[in-house]
């Protein structure tokens, strides 16, 4: 009998509060679709999460080759990693995929990232073993199709010297080469590309990943990240962009929606019923509302060190 070799499989995600019911759906998925010896770390970035919450994402997960790891959204993101206050409606958590490679283990060279609206209808190892070499990212072609899309894309790639036709990729199901990403400090360098180009990043991540990575990332195929309003064949991972199945404005592909709630009845959020779409609406106000909380705050700071400075120039000639 042939021996496989067992692997040390590492998958990151990022989830707040109202999001945990989606997480623990995600997560009964993985587990439910494992079916080798492969050891999996799943690294998740907890924006908030309540503590019951956490007990009972933590209770999915009771197989001896799993291992969940939380990591507080303040410690995923470096204290000399300013996030860019976009104008867009996403929770600044968004950017916490970005920061991967600086709150993983230094041993820690690759990382798979799902964002916490997908089901993983596979073996993850399936994708984990997917060759990047040469990338140092993998990912599905996004719907909007190349980066002059008008509705998403990257509005100023004249300016940036992209080609119009350039492949432009979503970033809800990422295979990242961890290592070369510290060693050409990547994050740093997508962050700039979003804070000197705010008014165009409408996807604020997926702009500064699609302008950074411009025609050199590795073409997943479209059942890796399978669109809710699409019907790929035999999805591999399931995402649900746009409009979430735990509202009851959700009008997408109605059997991917009852893939969801299949793997949500086997967990301790059995008894979640959907929301008004109003909850949704709220939640995208509280976003931007702390956006500008949070520029607020920055420019009390940069006041305060002025006239901290002036102050001191004043009465130390």
């Amino acid at each position: 009998m042939k021996m496989t070799k067992t692997k040390n499989i590492t998958l990151v995600t990022v989830c707040n509060n109202h999001f945990a019911v989606m997480l623990a759906a995600l997560l009964k998925s993985i587990v439910e679709n494992q079916h080798g010896t492969d050891f999996i770390s799943i690294y998740i970035v907890d924006d908030g999460i309540s503590r019951k919450n956490r007990r009972l994402l933590e209770s999915i997960i009771q197989a001896p080759n799993f291992d969940v790891i939380w990591i507080p959204i303040k410690k995923a993101v470096p204290k000399h990693i300013r996030l860019p206050l976009d104008n867009s409606t996403f929770p600044l958590c968004v950017y916490a995929r970005i920061c991967i490679p600086y709150f993983l283990p230094p041993g820690i060279g690759k990382a798979i990232y799902l964002d916490a609206d997908t089901l993983v209808e596979c073996d993850i190892s399936k994708l984990w073993n997917v060759d990047i070499t040469g990338y140092g990212l993998a990912a599905v072609m996004d719907k909007a199709k190349t980066v002059s899309a008008r509705w998403a894309g990257i509005k100023n790639y004249k300016a940036l010297g992209i080609p119009a036709d350039s492949l432009y990729f979503n970033t809800g199901v990422l295979v990242m080469d961890i290592k070369k990403w510290r060693e050409d400090d990547i994050p740093k360098k997508v962050f700039r590309f979003i804070e000197e180009n705010i008014q165009y990043a409408t996807f604020p991540d997926q702009y500064g990943l699609n302008v950074y990575f411009a025609n050199q990332w590795s073409v997943l195929p479209a059942h890796w990240n399978s669109y809710a309003q699409d019907d790929t064949p035999n999805p591999h991972i399931i995402h649900f962009t746009g409009m979430k199945p735990i509202y009851k404005g959700y009008q997408f592909n109605e059997h991917y929606r009852s893939r969801f709630y299949g793997y949500l009845s086997t967990t301790p959020f059995r008894k979640f019923k959907p929301k008004s779409t109003y909850h949704r609406l709220l939640l995208k106000v509280l976003h931007i509302l702390e956006k500008k909380w949070s520029a607020l705050i920055l420019w009390f700071r940069i006041l305060a060190v002025a006239f901290g400075t002036t102050f001191k120039s004043a009465t130390n000639p």
